[in-house]
């Protein structure tokens, strides 16, 4: 039954493969525009208003609450640890052309070890890029998905509590300067670098924009000159170039996942002339003990003898031909003639790789 469900995933694989040339994608999903990025921004804050399931022993806790409360005027020598705070780090992501006053939702992770974040409220952490700056500040209730509850003998946990989040709990004051319209062209990174796709996207610019003024500078970027007609005007161009149509190329890849049994093959996939067998060898070993039992008069001694048994099945194996320049579908259908589980299928492809008849790449996860 197994078999026959990996088959049948296989076949429709098969079927999606065979439709004829990969359906086309967008352009905005195949690149990427150079400056036109996601900034993580990250924060070290305190969590209060906890019901007793805050750090019990973090002594950077009761350090960072010290501090707070000198910074609120209330001066103490050593603040007593306190189970309703807890310390998080707040991460968030600033997204590109992000103005002032614009809010963010933030993240919260627990660094001690806190209990729960359920309930607490977040005090005011500054949020710092990669270059030390502040660029946000968080602050405000949190919410999570998962619940903590302990007794003396017994606790009970929901999914995981010690992570929680803010929506809309960060608000941007510092921008990140970068002014499009002054650029006086456009570089695009491929997101799966590949020479025949970077050809591809030069083709259908310089098709658009009815001139030489797209260039790949290689496999994985390519350079657009800004047309005199859009100069000034990238938001409209950058518009029209994220929705051109484009068929990305890629290598033969086979990739497997031997801790679930996952297998994904590409399309390009080819095994060059090579002959499979395949077969399942079983050993059965028994031990069993029986009596001897002396003859009459004989002065023998009765002794416990050990009987070993040992058993060996073999089905038999099929001797597969797959010829030069075997498709994906040739592949499967061959190894589904012996019978093949998904387990055995990434031994047997790992075993064509060796040989050097697998025209692939095998990534195994």
């Amino acid at each position: 039954m197994k078999n026959r469900f990996f088959v049948l995933v296989l076949l429709a694989f098969l079927t999606l493969f065979g439709m004829g040339t990969a359906e086309a994608a967008r352009l905005k999903d195949v690149v990427d525009i150079e400056g036109v990025r996601d900034n993580p921004l990250t924060g070290f804050g305190l969590v209060v208003g906890l019901s007793g399931t805050g750090d019990s022993s973090a002594v950077f806790t009761n350090q960072s609450l010290r501090v707070m409360l000198e910074r609120l005027g209330i001066s103490m020598e050593e603040a007593a640890r306190m189970a309703n705070v807890a310390s998080v780090m707040v991460t968030t992501t600033m997204p590109p052309f992000a103005r002032q006053g614009s809010k963010l939702d933030v993240t919260l992770s627990s660094v001690g070890d806190a209990k729960s974040l359920q309930g607490g409220t977040l005090i005011m952490t500054p949020l710092k890029g990669a270059d030390g700056r502040v660029y946000a500040v968080a602050q405000g209730g949190v919410i999570l998905g998962g619940s903590f509850a302990s007794g003396a003998n017994q606790s009970v946990q929901k999914n995981h509590p010690t992570v929680a989040r803010i929506s809309g709990g960060a608000i941007i004051e510092r921008e990140i300067p970068f002014m499009l319209n002054r650029e006086n062209s456009l570089q695009l990174s491929l997101r799966n670098p590949d020479f025949t796709t970077a050809s591809r996207v030069v083709g259908i610019i310089n098709e658009m924009l009815g001139g030489a003024h797209a260039g790949a500078l290689d496999s994985g970027t390519v350079v657009v000159t800004i047309p005199p007609p859009y100069q000034g005007k990238l938001v409209s161009l950058i518009s029209r170039l994220e929705n051109l149509q484009v068929d990305p190329d890629q290598p033969a890849r086979v990739v497997v996942n031997e801790r679930t049994g996952t297998i994904v093959m590409g399309e390009n996939v080819r095994v060059s002339t090579v002959a499979l067998a395949h077969g399942n060898l079983s050993i059965k070993v028994t031990e069993n003990q029986s009596v001897s039992q002396p003859a009459p008069l004989s002065q023998g001694q009765t002794a416990v003898v050990d009987n070993t048994n040992v058993q060996q099945q073999e089905s038999d194996a099929r001797v597969i031909q797959m010829n030069q320049g075997v498709s994906l579908g040739d592949l499967v259908r061959n190894l589904n003639k012996i019978g093949v589980t998904p387990r055995d299928l990434i031994t047997i492809l790992q075993s064509i790789k060796a040989a050097g008849a697998l025209q692939a790449e095998l990534e195994v996860l």
